[in-house]
């Protein structure tokens, strides 16, 4: 009755990794949460994980990775580790190693390490090196303080 076939142009299911496993997380691969093109957000997202948007967000997005599909649209700043752009921003976007890809649309500052845009990418706005944090600077030695004699 429900035996398995190969489909011939049909969808084949796949199992999926587990994320809880009796309550504890399972250290598997991670899947990215989905927000689908129907789907409109107002408000700030925020989030430790990876999230692929091809959905409407009205609002600052903060996450670990952060892919734009081509029907996805962010207005507001993004925040992540890593940001694919494939549909539009309107925002600036914060990151380590953002992507632009030839869909992309993207009108707002860039604030990243890495940049890379592929031909027919539009981007309106600045590139700007992320700026790291000047490692502690070690602790000086204490001059030595000579004590020298009062003028006549």
């Amino acid at each position: 009755m429900f035996s398995k076939q190969a489909a011939k142009g049909g969808a084949s299911v796949e199992n999926l990794p587990t994320v809880h496993d009796g309550g504890r997380r399972n250290s598997g691969p991670k899947v990215a949460s989905l927000i689908g093109a129907d789907i409109a957000i107002k408000g700030n997202l925020s989030g430790g994980g990876d999230l692929h948007l091809d959905g409407t967000i009205k609002g600052d997005v903060k996450v670990e990775r952060l892919t734009i599909g081509e029907t996805g649209h962010v207005q507001g700043a993004i925040t992540a580790e890593t940001v694919d752009v494939r549909g539009r921003v309107s925002g600036a976007i914060t990151a380590k190693q953002v992507r632009l890809f030839s869909t992309a649309h993207v009108e707002g500052d860039v604030t990243h390490e890495q940049l890379s845009m592929e031909i027919g990418a539009y981007f309106q706005g600045r590139s700007l090196k992320l700026q790291r944090p000047a490692p502690a600077a070690a602790p000086q030695p204490e001059a030595d303080v000579v004590a020298l004699p009062a003028a006549e």
